[in-house]
C-alpha cells in the first residue's frame, strides 16, 4: 500500500474564554495543520500538528505547512509504514519533526484503517480503555488557581498542572501553596509547569520555600544547562518538557539521570513511531511521562489518548487536551473529550475519529 495523494489544510481553533496565558505567551486563537493522506486502495488517514504559536517551541503553523508542501512531492509513492516512511521523510527534509508528526500519525491511521484494527493496537495494544488526563491550568491570580483546583479535583482529575512563570517568584510560591491546601489528601498528583521561564535562582528558590508539598517540577528553566545546574540543588523531581526536542535528546536525559520523568509532546518528538520508542525507554528506565500535546483537536486528541492506553498506568502522568478550550469538535459523534478526569479509548479502525472534511474548507495545497 503506498500514498496516492496528499492533501494539507489550515483550520483556526480560536481559544474560548481566552486568552490561554503561559509565562511566555499569551494565547487567543491557533492554527492547526492536517494532512490527509489517501493510499492507492482508496484509503484514508488523517494526521494533525498545531503548535501553540511561534514562541513555545521551535516550530510554528507556517513552518509545518513549508515542511510538509517540501516533503510532499518526494512521499508520492511511498509505502505506508512507519519505518520506510520515517526514513524517507529525513532524507527529504533535516529536522521540522512537527510536521513529519502530522504525515506519520496520518499512517497510522491509514493503517489502521486499512487492517481494520486501532492505532493503539499498532501500538503494542492498549492496558486500558479509560485513559487518565490531567487539567492544566493558566498563569493566574493565586485565589483563582486554587479554585480551578478544587473544581478539577471534584470532577474527578487524577492529575494538576499549575503554570508559573513570567511574574515574581513569590506570587509563584502562594499560588503552588494554596493549590496544596486545597489538593491534599485527595491523592491528586501536582506538577508546578515553568514552560522553560524560571531562573536557576527561582526555580531553587521556589523548590527550597515549598518541601513539604510532593510537587515535581517541569521544565522549570529554559535550557539543558540550567537542569544540569539545578538538579543536585532541589529537593524536588524534575521532569523535562520543551528540552526534549528528540528521541535522542530524551534518551541521553533519561540515561544520565538529569530527570525524573517526561511531558512528552506526540508532535514534538516526530509522531507516533518514535513515540513508541520513547514509551519502552521510558518503561526501561521506569521513568513517568505523559502522552499529549501542545494543541489541536479530535486528531491529535485521539493520537494521543491511543499511545497513551499503551503505556504501563504506573508510569502514565496522562493525557492532556486542548478540547475545553475549543469549540465543537471534528467528528461531533467521537469527538475526543475528558469526563470524569479521564478519556475513553477511542473505538473503531484507526483513529477511531471520523473528520467532517467540510469544516476545514480547500486544501491549501495538493499533491
Amino acid at each position: 500500500m503506498r500514498i496516492a495523494e496528499i492533501h494539507v489544510y489550515r483550520h483556526e481553533l480560536p481559544v474560548l474564554d481566552g486568552p490561554y496565558k503561559l509565562a511566555l505567551a499569551e494565547v487567543r486563537s491557533l492554527s492547526t495543520t492536517l494532512v490527509k493522506l489517501v493510499a492507492d486502495t482508496g484509503h484514508v488517514g488523517w494526521g494533525e500538528t498545531c503548535p501553540v504559536g511561534p514562541t513555545y517551541a521551535e516550530s510554528h503553523a507556517a513552518g509545518a505547512v513549508a515542511a510538509l508542501s517540501e516533503m510532499a512531492p518526494g512521499l508520492r509513492g511511498a509505502e505506508v509504514l512507519p519505518i520506510p516512511l520515517h526514513r524517507r521523510m529525513d532524507g527529504l527534509l533535516n529536522g521540522h519533526n512537527y510536521a513529519k508528526a502530522a504525515v506519520d500519525i496520518a499512517a497510522h491511521d491509514l493503517l489502521g484503517r486499512h487492517f481494520g484494527v486501532s492505532v493503539s493496537d499498532l501500538l503494542g495494544g492498549a492496558v486500558t480503555d479509560r485513559v487518565p488526563s490531567y487539567y492544566s491550568t493558566v498563569v493566574g491570580p493565586p485565589d483563582e488557581t486554587a479554585r480551578l483546583a478544587a473544581e478539577k479535583r471534584a470532577e474527578g482529575y487524577p492529575r494538576l498542572q499549575v503554570k508559573v512563570g513570567g511574574r515574581p517568584v513569590e506570587e509563584d510560591i502562594e499560588t503552588v501553596r494554596k493549590v496544596w491546601e486545597v489538593i491534599r489528601g485527595s491523592g491528586m498528583r501536582l506538577a508546578v509547569d515553568g514552560n522553560r521561564s524560571l531562573t536557576t535562582r527561582d526555580a531553587l528558590r521556589l523548590s527550597r520555600e515549598c518541601p513539604d508539598i510532593p510537587f515535581i517540577m517541569e521544565q522549570p528553566c529554559n535550557t539543558i544547562e540550567d537542569l544540569q545546574k539545578i538538579r543536585p540543588q532541589v529537593g524536588h523531581g524534575i521532569y523535562m518538557d520543551e528540552n526534549s526536542t528528540s528521541l535522542n535528546t530524551a534518551i541521553t536525559a533519561a540515561g544520565t539521570g538529569l530527570v525524573d520523568g517526561f511531558g512528552m509532546k506526540v508532535t514534538r518528538i516526530g509522531g507516533l513511531h518514535p513515540m513508541r520508542a520513547f514509551r519502552d525507554v521510558c518503561a526501561a528506565r521506569n521513568l513517568p511521562h505523559t502522552c499529549d500535546d501542545s494543541w489541536g483537536g479530535d486528531i491529535i486528541a485521539a493520537a494521543c489518548t491511543h499511545i497513551g492506553a499503551t503505556v504501563a498506568p504506573e508510569l502514565l502522568e496522562g493525557v492532556w487536551l486542548a478540547a475545553p478550550y475549543i469549540e465543537g469538535h471534528y467528528d461531533p459523534e467521537n469527538g475526543i473529550r475528558a469526563e470524569g478526569g479521564h478519556i475513553k479509548r477511542p473505538q473503531g479502525a484507526g483513529l477511531g475519529v471520523e473528520p467532517d472534511e467540510s469544516l476545514f474548507g480547500t486544501p491549501v495545497a495538493s499533491f
